[in-house]
Formats: C-alpha cells, structure tokens, sequence
C-alpha cells in the first residue's frame, strides 16, 4: 500500500509550502531559476489573474513520511474549450522527488479532474493561457533556465512516459552569439525596406512612452500567432494582467517597435537583459536586496532573451524582419550584448524559427507537453 498522501491544497500555509516546493528541490541546482514569490501568488488571485475568469482549477500537494514531496494544479480553460473545442484538463505546477508512487499520485489527480469534469484529455505541464509557462524540459538540462521556461530534472520526462502519457506538442529554443559587426547585406536591405515601404524604428525617451503601444502589441501578437491550431485571442483582462506583471522589468532599450507611414503598428520585437542570475539571487523575493540584483543585471550583462516578437501578416514577408534586427543589432552592441536566447518556439512555427536562420543558431533546449485521452473511468482508479 502506497504511503504517499495527497491533499488540495485550501489555506495560505498550505498555498506558500506549494509555492516554495520547487525552491527547496531544486536548492542545490544551479541551472534551475526560482519565481518570485509574490508572482506565484499573484497566479491564485482573481483581483491579478484575468485567466481565473474563464477558468476552474484545484492543487495539490503530496506528502511522504508528513513532508512534502510533490505537487501539481490541474486546469480547464473554458474560454479554450468552448473556442477551440478543446476538451481538457491541463495540468501544470508540477513538480516531484524521484519516486514514481509521487507522479503517479499527482497525474492521478488531473485524471480525476477530467473524469469529474467529463473532459476527454489531459495536457501539460500547462498554464491556463498561451502566454504561460508550458512545456517539460526533454533537452538542455544543463542550461541556465530563463525567467519564463521551466525547468525540470531528467527524471521528469522518464516518469510521465512510464506513466503512459506521450507527446503532444514540441517546442525548440535556440542560442546564438550576437554578431559584432553588422553585415553589409543586411544593412543596405533594412535601408531599402524601410524605404519602399515607408517603415520608421520609434526611438523611446522613457518607459511610459511605451503605455500607449502595449495593446496594440498584443492585438498583434494575436494577429500574427491566430493561425496556430492552439492559439487562443488574449481578453483585454489578460492584458493589464501581463501588463502589470511583466512592465516592471522592460527596458526601453531592449523594445523595438515599428510603425508605417499611418503611425500603426506593423512590427516589434520584446527583448530582456537576463534577468536568471538576479533571481537566483533573489530567492524569490525582491526585498530587501533582490531589486539590486535586477537592476544591476539591467545595467551590466552580456546576455539577452527575446520574449514576443510579432509581426501584421501583410509584412511577415516583406523583410521586416531585416529592420527589427538591424535595430536590434545597434542596440545589443552599445549594451555589450553577446549571447541572446529565444523564447520557446512551437516545432511547427517554422516562420519565427526562420528569423534566426542568418545567426548561426545552435538548438540549446526543447520541451514538450504530454497527453493522455481519457475514459469514462479513472485507469489508476
């Protein structure tokens, strides 16, 4: 008979011991990089997060020998479901020790969710949205996580397979070292876009300059990303939501936006300095010294991560791209940028992988998600 214990997860302490479990496992990894923890908690908070809105969930804990030993929250997105017909449970926060009674616990419990909810799958590890941390490592767990990829021990991938879950999507993550010096082809082709279609760079003198151009980003991330089996339109609610999360660590330096000769958005591109080491030395809290982290990681660091690019459909083949980077190349070199990083790219959007084709880019991780049709009875039952 199994030892382990799962209970849901109801009161702040219990919320705070979920939060933290992934710290204390990952304590001795210096590739893993924790949240802050006033962000996790921020996730659970329908007054932060516009995805509870259209969204049910429950979390976990597991317990062995009255110590904690697991977790994971299980999911439906009805916004998803009634949109895309996608009929699901998606399952994320999941973490374990090395012990296959654990994950088969924690898994058993978003088969549970799908069994009460009458859902005909299970996905993840997942967030509620599209914009959320998704997919288990399978590649590169000897690498430096970013501020919005998960990581996770080789085991993980290992247990989910034992468990009978397969692969559902894919994703790639590149590195390149950033050029120092511009290529004259590259160069004159900017210039020439730029003119034939009267395409202008906007140059920021501060962060609030910014304000005005953060819907306009996301109404055309939707346009550029609509066309993808999973994507799902971001509610306005969503967007104050990432506004307020992520607007903190922009940097007006690292925002490219182009605009055409009507003063519409056509084009951007959102980069960060890497913000990894400052949060491993934060350790999850911004005071009493973890802003210093970060705003010394703004001010001196060689590496930077792409966040969203979007693109209007009318340019995604035009060379607009050619003006991004070209932008991106001037600023990257006056911040002595040498090492930048993509965010996680679905296998099958070839289009934005192909923005990093003249870069030289090295395949440095991959992750996916897995899934698991459901019967009208609970196989682990």
């Amino acid at each position: 008979m199994s030892d382990i214990k799962i209970k849901e997860v109801k009161t702040d302490g219990e919320l705070m011991d979920f939060i933290k479990f992934p710290m204390d496992l990952y304590a001795h990894n210096d590739n893993y990089v924790p949240p802050l923890i006033k962000e996790e908690k921020n996730v659970w908070n329908p007054a932060e997060n516009a995805a509870l809105d259209f969204s049910d969930f429950k979390r976990y804990l597991a317990y062995k020998n009255n110590k904690v030993v697991g977790r994971i929250a299980v999911l439906i997105n009805h916004k998803e479901v009634k949109e895309l017909g996608a009929e699901k449970v998606r399952f994320g926060w999941l973490d374990f020790i090395d012990d296959f009674e654990v994950s088969k616990a924690l898994i058993n419990k978003a088969i549970e969710f799908a069994v009460e909810k009458k859902m005909k799958m299970i996905e993840g590890p997942m967030g509620f949205t599209n914009l959320d941390k998704s997919g288990m490592l399978t590649m590169g767990f000897d690498k430096l996580a970013t501020m919005i990829g998960l990581y996770n021990f080789e085991y993980y991938p290992q247990h989910l397979e034992k468990l009978g879950l397969v692969k559902e999507k894919e994703w790639v993550e590149y590195e390149m070292d950033f050029p120092t010096v511009l290529s004259e082809k590259l160069n004159k082709f900017s210039s020439l876009i730029a003119e034939k279609y009267k395409l202008k760079v906007l140059h920021f003198k501060n962060k609030k300059e910014i304000i005005p151009l953060i819907e306009p980003m996301f109404k055309l991330l939707d346009q550029t990303y609509n066309t993808l089996s999973t994507y799902t339109p971001i509610s306005d609610d969503q967007i104050k939501t990432y506004k307020e999360k992520y607007f903190p660590f922009i940097d007006k330096n690292y925002v490219i936006c182009v605009e055409d000769e009507n003063h519409q958005l056509i084009a951007f591109a959102v980069t960060m300095p890497s913000y990894s080491r400052a949060l491993q030395k934060a350790k999850g809290k911004l005071f009493p010294l973890g802003w210093w982290h970060f705003l010394q990681a703004g001010k001196k660091n060689d590496r930077a991560n792409f966040y969203l690019i979007g693109i209007h459909p009318e340019y995604q083949r035009r060379g607009v791209t050619a003006i991004i980077f070209k932008e991106i190349f001037i600023r990257f070199n006056k911040m002595g940028i040498k090492f930048a990083e993509t965010n996680p790219e679905l296998e099958e959007n070839k289009s934005v992988q192909a923005l990093w084709h003249d870069y030289n880019p090295t395949n440095h991780k991959r992750r996916r998600t897995y899934s698991m049709k459901i019967k009208s009875e609970n196989p682990y039952a």
